[in-house]
């Protein structure tokens, strides 16, 4: 019986998308479904009709439709109400938890449990963001949400795909001109650039003109692997070439080698935040655009609360980090220049 029950219920709900005449396909009638539980449960077809909104009639031919469909009497006439065959007393059990399974399917998603949050967030930034700002970040979840983790992945390009196919949850930095239109863009602080030197490195022996930052040797950082950017702009309106001697893949590997080395590096302020001993940095001597830093994810995850929660965060911990520091270090630039290579 369980068998035949089963049976017909997939007929139920499949027959109307039997392939008909002329190859065309029409949908399952799901509302079918709605219709019998209510009569089942009703036992008459003024209550099921009640229950549902609908008028006697309308309910009456709705009745017919499932029998014909199930090919069985599903309910029979027994004194002045309805009892259900056998059939439709096999079928009462599976359309139940059918029909609660689709009911919570299309409810709005349950409020947050942080202390349940169980999530890996792929985070797609700078070396230099995760050191200024990921202490913050992973102390905060650790309090409010412990079983989330981070991963940090660097940033090869600003390609926007690993946004759209889920692989990167939320990205940091300059949104650049590839930047698809529909992705979602907040801003987190803005930033400029400065010079950094080893401790008694010549150039910071005297006052720093552009002639001798331009003539000292530089380390640059590039994705691209260009070796001219904004800097070089300003100072070729002097009628000055910098002398750039290294190209690295980032601002911390400037860093690095400029603590090294005799090589001037140019990095956004943030980036000298946690600047090691026997380091020095200094104004650029030329007006070189400041740049924003912004959070930037899809808008498929929009109304995800978990991800809510983490674009909160992020921008929480920025805020109290640039508070702690005393302001972002660049209030007033010009948002529009592109970090690609400076």
């Amino acid at each position: 019986m369980a068998e035949d029950a089963r049976y017909a219920l997939d007929k139920c709900m499949w027959r109307h998308a039997m392939p008909c005449y002329g190859g065309r396909m029409s949908t399952p009638d799901l509302n079918l479904l709605v219709t019998l539980n209510a009569l089942l449960a009703e036992g008459s077809v003024a209550g099921a009709a009640r229950r549902l909104g609908l008028s006697p009639s309308a309910m009456s031919r709705a009745l017919a439709r499932l029998r014909a469909t199930m090919d069985d009497p599903l309910l029979v006439r027994a004194g002045r109400g309805l009892v259900p065959t056998p059939r439709a007393l096999a079928l009462r059990e599976r359309i139940g938890p059918l029909l609660r399974e689709a009911e919570a399917a299309l409810k709005p998603a349950r409020q947050l449990d942080l202390a349940t949050l169980a999530r890996t967030f792929t985070l797609r930034t700078s070396d230099g963001f995760v050191e200024n700002f990921g202490p913050r970040l992973i102390a905060r979840a650790a309090r409010e949400a412990p079983g989330a983790r981070f991963r940090f992945a660097l940033k090869a390009d600003k390609d926007s795909a690993p946004l759209r196919d889920g692989s990167v949850d939320l990205d940091t930095g300059v949104v650049g001109a590839a930047a698809g239109p529909e992705l979602r863009v907040r801003m987190l602080f803005r930033d400029r650039f400065v010079g950094v030197a080893r401790a008694g490195h010549p150039l910071l022996d005297g006052e720093i003109s552009a002639e001798r930052y331009a003539a000292a040797r530089h380390v640059c950082m590039s994705r691209s692997g260009q070796d001219r950017g904004p800097i070089d702009a300003a100072l070729k309106a002097l009628g000055l070439t910098r002398n750039v001697s290294t190209l690295v893949g980032g601002f911390t590997a400037a860093l690095a080698l400029a603590r090294a080395t005799d090589l001037i590096a140019s990095v956004p302020e943030r980036h000298t935040g946690f600047l090691r001993d026997g380091m020095q940095s200094f104004p650029l001597p030329v007006e070189v655009p400041g740049i924003v830093i912004s959070m930037i994810w899809h808008p498929r995850q929009d109304a995800d609360p978990a991800h809510q929660w983490l674009r909160g965060c992020v921008k929480a911990v920025c805020d109290e980090q640039l508070d702690a520091d005393g302001g972002s270090g660049g209030s007033g630039l010009d948002p529009s220049t592109p970090a690609s290579r400076v």
